[in-house]
């Protein structure tokens, strides 16, 4: 049986004795053609790629990444843009594993049996759907199984212990986030009581990978060291924004800085 290409990342970071770098951006954003671009770019140094599908109204996400939504909306970004950017990317020869990031009611707009099918077409490997929690993924998640699809199942710091344990067991994959905030929040508890929490789930899911993000920048990257893999998301769509601003190549800026995130976790 053919490995999981996310799990071989993993399994390759903790050979390599770090964690995995994820690095999250916007589909479309600044254009459809530059997205694709800093992908293939960025695809160097991160392990696994998280691409978001623009929402106009973002719940989870930030100022950064609202901005980011925001002008790949404001270009025409589609469902089926993102499906095409993902599809190019994947004829990469080594391109990393994809993780597709978004909102149910897109998916459902989309209906979900031909998204899945579409994931699987273009090469996507995993799904986070960031307000389809627990239980109420577990039809789709099924399907995402079923079909070679990682769904991965989100945890925060006031998950129960008996919830948790229900969506470890029931979970492929897991994504921690690290404090009560939208994405791109300062740290609002220190990285040590961060790893505590987190150490509380890998003990619990000693066998599953679980990834923390939210507040992680290349300020604090280095301190999550012991983590299975860190999501780096706002910070690199900021750099989109200033890029943009100052008419600077968004490729060129983004991609030095991933390589700077890597080197902090090696």
């Amino acid at each position: 049986m053919k490995t999981n290409p996310i799990n071989f990342a993993f399994k390759k970071c903790r050979e390599e004795k770090r964690p995995a770098l994820l690095t999250y951006t916007v589909s479309g954003d600044p254009s459809k053609k530059i997205s694709l671009n800093i992908l293939k770019n960025i695809s160097r140094s991160a392990d696994i790629i998280e691409l978001g599908f623009a929402h106009n109204t973002p719940i989870a996400d930030g100022g950064e990444i609202q901005n980011s939504a925001y002008r790949a909306i404001k270009n025409g970004t589609k469902l089926n843009d993102t499906f095409k950017i993902v599809k190019k990317l994947k004829k990469i020869k080594n391109t990393k594993p994809l993780i597709l990031m978004g909102y149910w009611n897109l998916v459902l707009q989309y209906n979900e049996d031909q998204f899945i099918k579409r994931c699987k077409q273009s090469g996507v490997n995993g799904l986070i759907i960031v307000d389809l929690p627990y239980p109420e993924n577990k039809k789709f998640s099924k399907k995402c199984k079923k079909n070679g699809i990682t769904f991965v199942q989100l945890l925060s710091p006031t998950t129960s212990y008996k919830r948790m344990l229900k969506i470890i067991k029931d979970s492929q994959m897991l994504y921690y986030i690290s404090m009560l905030s939208t994405t791109g929040g300062k740290l609002k508890v220190s990285p040590k009581e961060i790893l505590r929490k987190y150490r509380i789930i890998k003990n619990l899911a000693k066998n599953k990978n679980c990834i923390i993000g939210f507040g992680i920048t290349s300020k604090n990257i280095s301190s999550f060291k012991k983590a299975d893999g860190c999501v780096v998301g706002s910070e690199i769509c900021k750099k989109i924004s200033e890029s943009v601003k100052k008419r600077q190549n968004p490729v060129t800026n983004v991609t030095n800085m991933v390589k700077k995130l890597k080197e902090k976790i090696l």
